[in-house]
């Protein structure tokens, strides 16, 4: 059937031809032909497709400038790679601050937990952190940079279809030569400045002292870098210029701190209560008093004439320390040039951080949470304190000083780098005081 259709479809195109060719003069055939002619403007106007002819509004994105960051902003900040810079607010007057704030698509918790393992990863001092992985604040510091990085999520209104129904706002604050900012210790001319308990007499200061209570500490390098601005912060605070005559060392050099000698249970009691004292400088309620020499001793080898006596004996009768006083009838010696260890560090200093009895604790509670291969070895006695500085979260004494630590090694002796550690903050996990906030705290 095919064969016989050929010669009637040829035919019929021939005739169409010879149509249409016979009519091109016509002005049909002059309208056909236009009709299916290329556009002449694309010869003498040649666009890429999609793009806005001449005379037509652009989109608003295009017209909208991109905020750039602040010239010098420091490299070492780390920036989310899925956020947009929204705001820079530069630095102005006497206010050396830069702040920028940043909107991101993603969920709150994946920015927060990115801010945090480049903090802990990165060699940065983590001054704050949220407690969750939903909202909050970091401040951290390496060198002279202070940074702080606040994580917030938004809801976001009339989102679109395929709009994300939340956001995440970033506002990072960045500050340069922090250290050298903070207040001095050093009274105006004319007037007197009492940081804690007034020093007995028999307490002695010189160049010693003096070298150690600036920033100017010689031998830092020498401290873990962990723990080298909390030495830095505390000796700004003046928590280390005390000395008595009975520790003074005169083949010390008078700016070096030490940081790998074993501090001694006196050395310790010295600088806990100053610490104490100094963070709480405006709120004498939460001050250690310190004992007159008409107090009957209550260690047998710490007598009145001893130079450290008003802070050892102030500490037995606040009962932060065992002594007969507070029922320990066989801790009647106080031991004050052995070693402190490990387990009276956090015995010492967890009543100054709850505010409140310790809780009660046996040996399976502290496996449990700490996971301590050597939890048997903790005196009993110490066991409440480190289940209590467990539940302080991320400003547990031990994960501060020490870092994560399958061991406790109860019995091993603290250095004066760990000492100090442990002196940086007081508190709780968000209700607490750290050295640098007392330092912005004094007049």
């Amino acid at each position: 059937m095919l064969p016989c259709k050929r010669p009637a479809l040829v035919l019929s195109l021939a005739v169409l031809l010879t149509s249409l060719t016979a009519c091109a003069s016509t002005p049909t055939a002059k309208n056909l032909e236009q009709s299916l002619a290329a556009d002449p403007r694309l010869q003498s106007n040649q666009v890429i497709f999609g793009e806005a002819k001449e005379g037509e509004a652009q989109p608003p994105e295009q017209n909208q400038p991109s905020i750039q960051l602040p010239a010098g902003f420091p490299p070492d900040i780390p920036l989310y790679n899925n956020a947009q810079l929204q705001q820079v607010t530069p630095a102005s007057g006497s206010e050396n601050r830069v702040s920028t704030r940043w909107l991101s698509s993603d969920p709150s918790n994946f920015i927060t937990s990115f801010y945090r393992n480049q903090f802990q990863t990165n060699n940065w001092q983590i001054l704050q952190q949220p407690t969750d992985d939903v909202e909050g604040t970091f401040e951290a510091r390496r060198d002279d940079l202070l940074v702080k990085v606040s994580v917030q999520p938004k809801s976001v209104t009339n989102a679109a279809a395929n709009q994300p129904q939340t956001s995440t706002a970033i506002q990072i604050e960045y500050v340069r030569n922090s250290t050298a900012t903070a207040p001095s210790n050093n009274p105006p001319t004319g007037e007197t400045q009492l940081i804690g308990p007034v020093p007995p007499a028999n307490w002695t200061t010189d160049n010693s002292t003096t070298a150690t209570a600036t920033s100017e500490i010689s031998d830092l390098n020498k401290a873990p870098q962990q723990l080298r601005q909390y030495i830095q912060d505390l000796a700004a605070l003046g928590v280390f210029g005390a000395k008595s005559s009975a520790t003074k060392n005169n083949n010390t050099a008078s700016n070096q701190f030490e940081p790998g000698k074993i501090v001694t249970r006196r050395e310790y009691a010295r600088w806990l209560v100053a610490a104490n004292n100094a963070m709480y400088a405006n709120n004498s309620a939460k001050q250690i008093r310190l004992a007159v020499e008409s107090t009957q001793a209550a260690f047998t080898d710490v007598s009145s004439q001893d130079p450290d006596f008003p802070v050892i004996q102030g500490l037995a009768e606040a009962g932060l320390i065992p002594s007969p006083l507070s029922g320990e009838a066989t801790a009647v010696l106080f031991r004050p040039d052995a070693p402190l260890t490990r387990e009276q560090l956090i015995l010492w200093k967890l009543p100054l951080d709850t505010r409140q009895a310790l809780p009660i604790a046996n040996l399976d509670a502290v496996k449990e949470t700490w996971g301590f291969q050597d939890a048997g070895k903790i005196d009993p006695k110490a066991l409440r304190a480190v289940l209590a500085d467990f539940q302080n979260g991320e400003q547990s004494n031990i994960r501060r000083v020490f870092g994560y630590t399958t061991l406790f090694q109860p019995k091993k002796p603290v250095t004066r780098a760990e000492a100090a550690g442990a002196l940086w903050y007081f508190g709780t996990q968000g209700e607490g005081i750290s050295a640098v906030e007392a330092l912005k705290l004094q007049p």
